[in-house]
């Protein structure tokens, strides 16, 4: 029989060693890391037959959740190796086929400078109460800048900080702050239920791992308007299009008292992409979006259009747009021209700026 408990082990290990974003397991494919955002099939590995992918994937998995496995088809798990690595993964099937992808969570926490983020975001870890997003596509840095922010929050102030995390990734070891974190399925029944009850746990900071419906956005815009300092994530390309997206997950009857609540209680949002370094790595390209009246009345009137022209005028606010923070990489020759463009959601605007100085 095989022993797929060592062949896992030594995957494990040559995705920490080898700085592997994530591994990805597929039958007809070798085992496969994504490094620097590049997806790199190991080379001295087998090609996956179904019965060794199998094996790989059970092997990560109680059986608690290899029964939710096959009754749902897929399930979102976290997994330990031996103190020394963890992992967020997803097992799923496919052409009937079981498959897998994790995504290795760094044991250390880094900072918002150790990132590469602009300064502004410490004063989202001063902030009382409010309601702050990180946005971006999958893979680019959400969780980790959040995590960031939350233990900054726990180095620097006496709070109650409670996450809700599905699976929960980065361990955080409390400091002058209480943290409790909560995972779906192990320390609470369903995400639902763990935001139903979350204000009757005296929480001075929440982090939601992700705004996945109208309930998770409400009880979010609520715990904000009641005094709190709420973070969660969403996958949205650019501060408009997370306000759009936020008010068009609910009924038109409730979208007037939505977008109320929203100029009343966010903060900022910050929209993240990593890109590739000309030497190497990746670095964060961001836009910055701070609430300011200008901005809490274009919410209110649903004008979201112009609230690119906002941020692009309030530079001095501590804003930031996409294509400024992407040509400054560009012309600090961190980045090139072609990964620049490819990462810009206005590619033409960007050259633009890019002759202009």
């Amino acid at each position: 029989m095989a022993d797929y408990k060592k062949k896992l082990s030594d995957l494990l290990i040559t995705t920490a060693r080898q700085n592997a974003s994530d591994l990805h397991l597929a039958v007809g494919r070798k085992p496969t890391l994504r490094i620097d955002g590049i997806l790199i099939p190991l080379q001295q590995e087998a090609i996956l037959t179904p019965e060794v992918a199998e094996g790989l994937v059970l092997e990560l998995l109680t059986k608690e959740q290899q029964d939710e496995l096959h009754k749902r088809k897929e399930i979102d798990f976290s997994y330990s190796y031996e103190d020394k690595a963890r992992f967020r993964c997803n097992a799923f099937f496919q052409r009937g086929y079981l498959a897998a992808a994790l995504r290795l969570i760094p044991s250390k926490i880094r900072t918002i400078e150790e990132l590469g983020m602009p300064p502004i975001l410490h004063d989202f870890a001063r902030l009382a109460q409010g309601f702050v997003l990180m946005v971006g596509p999958a893979g680019h840095g959400k969780s980790t800048t959040l995590a960031a922010l939350v233990d900054e929050i726990n180095h620097n102030r006496t709070e109650h900080i409670i996450t809700i995390e599905d699976p929960i990734e980065y361990l955080f070891s409390q400091d002058k702050c209480i943290i409790s974190q909560r995972e779906v399925k192990s320390d609470t029944a369903t995400f639902h239920s763990a935001l139903k009850t979350i204000l009757r746990q005296d929480p001075d900071v929440i982090m939601i791992g992700e705004m996945r419906d109208p309930i998770s956005i409400s009880t979010s815009m609520t715990a904000a308007e009641t005094g709190h300092l709420v973070f969660s994530t969403l996958h949205t390309n650019s501060a408009s299009q997370t306000i759009d997206r936020i008010i068009d997950s609910f009924p038109a009857s409730q979208q007037g008292q939505v977008m109320s609540q929203l100029a009343a209680t966010l903060v900022a949002i910050v929209s993240e992409r990593l890109v590739p370094r000309i030497n190497g790595g990746r670095v964060p390209a961001v836009e910055i979006m701070i609430v300011n009246s200008a901005i809490r009345n274009l919410i209110r009137e649903r004008k979201t259009y112009q609230i690119d022209l906002v941020i692009e005028t309030s530079i001095q606010d501590g804003m930031m747009t996409l294509n400024r923070s992407l040509s400054h990489l560009v012309r600090s020759k961190i980045i090139s021209l072609e990964n620049a463009e490819t990462h810009s959601l206005n590619p033409g605007e960007l050259r633009l700026l890019l002759e202009r100085t």
